[in-house]
C-alpha cells in the first residue's frame, strides 16, 4: 500500500467453513484489545436454536450484540461491537439485490442498537471466507486494519499510520494493496469512514465494490446511526475481506433450478416495466424528487414545505442528463435493478479534492432531498459535489442534510448568528456557506461545526446553553426521533407516517414503515386501527430483508403488470406475487419451506427482540417515542398561509371553530388536535404490537414469540410485576 506502509501486528490461521444452504454456521469475534496491544480473534458456532429464533443478519448481529455489551455499556465502551452479517440468502446471484449486508452497533446518537444496511460485496464475500457474522470489539491505540482472507484461510490485523483517512483515498489503496492485480481487484472488499467520523457523530461506514468497467473502487453507505463513528472510535481504518472466484452458488443452495426461475421471472418484469414505472436503470431513485414535491411530501427549508416551483432543475429528467447511462449500476452481481447511478468525470469545485475529476456514486433520493431542496438549493452540481464529500469524509448524508437544514432555521431565526458559526453566513440556499461548513466538518478544527456534527439533539443542548437560543422553538422545528434525524419524507398530513417514522425500534428512517401514499392519498386505511395493523404488517415484512440479506427495492419499485387489477387497497401495495417470490428463493437456499405467516413471525421476533434490547440499555419505552411539532404540522404563519385553504379545512374537519382566531391560534389548535391523535395512534399501535401502554413487551407476548429466555426473563420479571397492563 503505497500511501501508508502496513506492518503486521497479529496473524492466525483458520479453516474456512464450508456455506451449506445458506449458513456457514460458525461466527468471528477480533478483539482489538483496551489499548493494550493485546488482540485476540475467537470463532463461535451458531446453532439451530440460534438460526430458529434470529434468522441471520440483522438478528444475528442483535444476538452476538447483547453478548458483548451490558446495560451500562454506551456507544465508546470497548465492549461496544460492530457486527457485520448478511442472512442466509445474501450472495446468490440468480435474483436482484441480494447483495445487502447489515451492521449493528450501540448508536451515538440514539444510545441503544441501530442497525444500517448497505450495499457492496463484504457481505456475500465474508460469508464465502466462511462467516456468517464478523464482530469487532475493543479499541487500538493506532489505525489498524483487519483483514480476513477466505483464499488463504488467515487473519490478520496490521498497524496503518497514515494522514489519508477518508474514504475514497483509503479504498482505492486497500483495493490495490490486497490484490494480485487488476481483475484480482474486484475480489477485494473494504468497510471504511473517514475523517469527519473522527469528530461527528453522523459518521457513515462505506461498504466497497470494485467497478471493472470504471476501473474505480466504488462505495454503497451504510449510512444511518453512527456506525462509522463507531469503526474509528476504536482505530480502525478498514475492514478487509479478500474472496476470489466467487460463481453465485457458494451458498450451496437446496435448489438452483427455483433459484434461476424465480429470479429470471423478475429479470423479465425489471425489463420490461422499468421504464414505464419507476425508471430505476436510468435515474435510479431520483425518479422520487418530483413525485414527492406533487403531493407536498417534498421536504423544503427544514420540512416547513412540501413542494416547490423550483422543481424543475432537480427533476429526474435533469438528474438523468448527469447520470452515466448503459453501464450494468449493480451494487452486487446479478442486478438488473442497475439503480446504483454514478456520474463519472466530475471534476471538484471546492475543498481539498478541487480540480479532481471523480466518479461520484449517487445522489440517490435521500440525498438529492436532504442536500437540495431540505436546505434551500436546487442544483444538482451542488448536490453531486456534497454527495462526493460527505462520502470520502463519512458523513450520513441523511441526517447530515437534515441537521443543516435545522441549522439554517435557526440561523433564520436569529436564534444563531455569524459570530456563533465563525463568520458563516448559514441562511437557506447559501450553497457556498454551506458547503464550507461540511469542510469545515471534516478537519475538527471548528468548535461550531463540531457542535452541529453532534445531531440536532445534541444541537438543541449546545445552542440552548452557548448561545442562549430558545429551547422551545428548537424543539418544535428540530426534525429527530430518539435522537436520530429524519429521512426525506414530509410526513404532516399522513397520521400512519407519523407512527412509520417516530413509533420505530430506531429512530425516524423510511425503511421500517413507508405508509404515506396508502394513508393520506389512497385513504386504504382511515381508522386507528387500520393503521396500526399496517404498523404492525410493513415493519416486520420490511425487517424480513434485514434478516436474510436483500434488498427492499425489487420488492415493490418494479412490480408485475398487473398487480393493481388483481389486487386491490393494501393487498396490492404488499406486491404478492413478489412476496411469493421471496419465499420461493429462501426455501430453494435453505431447504426449508416459508409461509406469509412465517415471514412475519420470523421478523416479529426480531422486532421484539429489538424492542426489549434497548429497554435493556435504558431506552425502549413510550417517552422515547417523541415526535417534533413540525412533524405534525405548521409552526410559523408561512407555512400555514402557502396552504390556507388546505388547513382551514383541515381545522373544520377536526371540529375546531377558527372563526376570530389569529393564524398562531389556529395553529396551535391544530397543533394540540393533532398531537391528541398522536397519542391515540401510539395507544392503537403499541395494542396491535402486543406491548403495553408503556411500550414494553407484554409477558404474553414474549413468550408467544419464544423470547423467555432466562436472560430476557431476568430483565423484564420486575418491570412486569410492578404493574404490566398485559
Amino acid at each position: 500500500m503505497d500511501k501508508f506502509p502496513m506492518n503486521l501486528l497479529a496473524e492466525w490461521n483458520y479453516h474456512r467453513a464450508p456455506l451449506h444452504r445458506g449458513y456457514t454456521r460458525k461466527y468471528l469475534v477480533v478483539d482489538l484489545g483496551k489499548g493494550d496491544g493485546q488482540y485476540s480473534h475467537t470463532i463461535h458456532d451458531i446453532d439451530g436454536d440460534m438460526i430458529d429464533t434470529f434468522t441471520g443478519g440483522r438478528g444475528f448481529g442483535l444476538r452476538i450484540l447483547w453478548d458483548s455489551v451490558n446495560p451500562q455499556s454506551r456507544w465508546d465502551s470497548p465492549e461496544n461491537a460492530l457486527v457485520i452479517s448478511g442472512g442466509p440468502i445474501c450472495g446468490i446471484t440468480q435474483y436482484p439485490g441480494t447483495g445487502k449486508t447489515y451492521t449493528v452497533f450501540l448508536s451515538p446518537l440514539t444510545e441503544q442498537t441501530y442497525n444500517s444496511n448497505a450495499g457492496g460485496y463484504f457481505g456475500p464475500y465474508l460469508k464465502a471466507s466462511g462467516f456468517d457474522a464478523l464482530a469487532v470489539t475493543g479499541k487500538c491505540p493506532e489505525d489498524v486494519v483487519v483483514s480476513i482472507d477466505g483464499d488463504e484461510g488467515k487473519i490478520r490485523i496490521y498497524a496503518a499510520p497514515t494522514d489519508e483517512r477518508n474514504a475514497y483515498d483509503v479504498t482505492e489503496a486497500l483495493h490495490g494493496h490486497f490484490a494480485k492485480n487488476e481483475d484480482d481487484k474486484t475480489s477485494i472488499s473494504a468497510v471504511t469512514a473517514g475523517r469527519a467520523a473522527e469528530h461527528s457523530w453522523w459518521g457513515a461506514l462505506n461498504v466497497s465494490f470494485y467497478d471493472p468497467r470504471r476501473k474505480v473502487a466504488r462505495l454503497k453507505q451504510a449510512g444511518r446511526g453512527g456506525g462509522g463513528t463507531v469503526l474509528r472510535d476504536k482505530g480502525i481504518l478498514a475492514l478487509v475481506v479478500r474472496k476470489s472466484g466467487f460463481t453465485g452458488t457458494e451458498n450451496d443452495p437446496a435448489d438452483l433450478a427455483t433459484l434461476q426461475k424465480v429470479g429470471t421471472k423478475l429479470h423479465r418484469e425489471i425489463r420490461n416495466n422499468d421504464d414505464t414505472q419507476c425508471i430505476m436503470r436510468t435515474t435510479g431513485t431520483t425518479h422520487l424528487n418530483k413525485i414527492m414535491n406533487d403531493y407536498d411530501i417534498l421536504p423544503v427549508n427544514n420540512f416547513k414545505f412540501g413542494r416547490s416551483e423550483a422543481i424543475g432543475a432537480i427533476t429526474p429528467e435533469e438528474y438523468k442528463k448527469l447520470f452515466t447511462q448503459g453501464y450494468a449500476d449493480g451494487c452486487w452481481y446479478g442486478c438488473s435493478m442497475a439503480c446504483a447511478k454514478t456520474v463519472d468525470g466530475f471534476v471538484l469545485r471546492t475543498g481539498p479534492d478541487k480540480g479532481k475529476k471523480v466518479t461520484v456514486d449517487g445522489p440517490e433520493y435521500e440525498t438529492a432531498a436532504s442536500l437540495g431542496p431540505n436546505v434551500g438549493i436546487f442544483d444538482p452540481l451542488w448536490t453531486i459535489e456534497t454527495n462526493y464529500y460527505a462520502d470520502h469524509y463519512a458523513l450520513d448524508t441523511i441526517s447530515l442534510g437534515t441537521g443543516l437544514a435545522f441549522v439554517c432555521e435557526c440561523y433564520e431565526l436569529g436564534l444563531l448568528t455569524k459570530e456563533h458559526t465563525n463568520g458563516l453566513d448559514l441562511r437557506f440556499g447559501a450553497g457556498d456557506q454551506i458547503m464550507e461548513l461540511i469542510h469545515r466538518m471534516m478537519d475538527g478544527r471548528d468548535d461550531f461545526a463540531l457542535a452541529v456534527g453532534k445531531g440536532i439533539r445534541k444541537m438543541k443542548d449546545i445552542f440552548a446553553e452557548r448561545y442562549g437560543a430558545d429551547r422551545e422553538i428548537m424543539e418544535q422545528i428540530g426534525m429527530e426521533g430518539q435522537g436520530l434525524e429524519v429521512s426525506q419524507y414530509r410526513c404532516q398530513e399522513s397520521v400512519a407516517q407519523w407512527g412509520g417514522y417516530f413509533l420505530t425500534l430506531k429512530g425516524p428512517q423510511h425503511d421500517e414503515a413507508w405508509v404515506i401514499f396508502m394513508d393520506m392519498v389512497n385513504k386504504q386505511i382511515p381508522t386507528f386501527e387500520d393503521k396500526a395493523e399496517a404498523l404492525f404488517y410493513f415493519p416486520n415484512f420490511r425487517l424480513w430483508f434485514s434478516l436474510v440479506g436483500v434488498c427492499k427495492l425489487p420488492w415493490n419499485d418494479v412490480e408485475p403488470s398487473d398487480n393493481r387489477l388483481r389486487y386491490k387497497g393494501i393487498e396490492a401495495a404488499k406486491v404478492p406475487e413478489h412476496v411469493q417470490n421471496y419465499l420461493d428463493i429462501y426455501e430453494a437456499v435453505t431447504g426449508k419451506p416459508l409461509s406469509r405467516e412465517g415471514m412475519i413471525l420470523q421478523s416479529e421476533r426480531v422486532y421484539n427482540y429489538e424492542r426489549i434490547f434497548n429497554y435493556r440499555m435504558g431506552k425502549g419505552t413510550r417517552k422515547e417515542h417523541n415526535i417534533p411539532d413540525r412533524a405534525l404540522g405548521p409552526v410559523f404563519p408561512d407555512e400555514w398561509n402557502v396552504r390556507k385553504e388546505y388547513f382551514e379545512k383541515k381545522l373544520e374537519e377536526a371540529g375546531i371553530n377558527g372563526e376570530g382566531l389569529s393564524v398562531e391560534e389556529k395553529i396551535s389548535r391544530l397543533q394540540a388536535h393533532r398531537r391528541g391523535e398522536w397519542e391515540k395512534l401510539v395507544d392503537a399501535v403499541y395494542a396491535r404490537r402486543g406491548w403495553d401502554s408503556n411500550g414494553v413487551p407484554t409477558r404474553k407476548t414474549v413468550e408467544r414469540l419464544g423470547l423467555d429466555s432466562p436472560e430476557v426473563l431476568e430483565l423484564l420479571e420486575p418491570y412486569w410485576r410492578s404493574g404490566e397492563r398485559a
